[in-house]
């Protein structure tokens, strides 16, 4: 009852962390729109365009911001719009503090093989156990009284069913297969994810629109909130988009 009691605990102070949101602040030449029921920002410039919009309705607090960037190209010769020309600053009255790391296509693959190892190596100690739980299955122990003319006498004896023994195996066999296909099933969608989702560099043909998601580092929580500034440069434009993260509802 107690475990019960802990876990009704922690699941329910989960429950209570707030979300944030983002508030753009927009400056000249920049509109703050609604798109799919979340807060967005247009930046017009002579040769292009830029929307910046939360690739979720809310953030984690303490975790990485992840935004949707997509560019237009509104010039008549193709452009470049490149992961390493989006950078990001937090901000404190308007001051730049410290650069936020924009993480690259590449950086998040590397991550996300390091998961796998680790989930990998997670399960193959799972299994081991599993194994040698089912090794030791087939033993068992039963007890009897035996009744003598000089008194009566427990008699502990060990004893081993093949039965039990294989049955148990079949059931370990079967589970860290599982175990294993599963892991190997969510690193595949993982994978998929970041090669469809996450921005990566694209010549932009005039006409075009080209966009995807880029993973931020997490601002510091200040005194004056968390405030930064994505700034993207698309050929010969520079769009700089004020971001404020705050408490969702605050």
């Amino acid at each position: 009852m107690r475990a019960v009691a802990v876990l009704a605990v922690t699941l329910a102070l989960a429950g209570c962390v707030t979300g944030e949101r983002a508030e753009f602040k927009p400056s000249v030449g920049q509109e703050a729109i609604v798109r799919d029921g979340n807060p967005a920002l247009v930046s017009m410039k002579p040769r292009s365009v830029v929307m910046v919009k939360p690739a979720k309705r809310e953030m984690v607090p303490g975790g990485r911001p992840v935004y949707v960037i997509a560019a237009y190209n509104a010039g008549q010769e193709s452009t470049l719009l490149a992961v390493s020309n989006i950078t990001v600053e937090q901000m404190v009255g308007g001051e730049p503090i410290g650069e936020l790391k924009v993480f690259t296509y590449e950086d998040l693959v590397r991550e996300e093989q390091a998961r796998q190892v680790m989930a990998a190596i997670l399960v193959g100690v799972a299994a081991g156990a599993n194994s040698a739980a089912a090794n030791n299955a087939g033993y068992y122990n039963s007890r009897s009284t035996v009744y003598t003319p000089r008194g009566t006498a427990v008699v502990t004896t060990t004893s081993y069913s093949p039965a039990a023994a294989n049955i148990a195996r079949n059931n370990a066999a079967f589970e860290n297969a599982a175990m294993t296909a599963s892991v190997v099933e969510r690193g595949r969608q993982n994978l998929v994810a970041l090669e469809n989702q996450v921005l990566k560099d694209n010549t932009i043909m005039p006409g075009e629109w080209v966009g995807g998601q880029v993973h931020i580092a997490p601002p510091v929580n200040n005194e004056a909130g968390k405030e930064y500034r994505i700034t993207v440069t698309v050929g010969p434009d520079v769009h700089r988009v004020d971001v404020a993260q705050k408490p969702a509802g605050g």
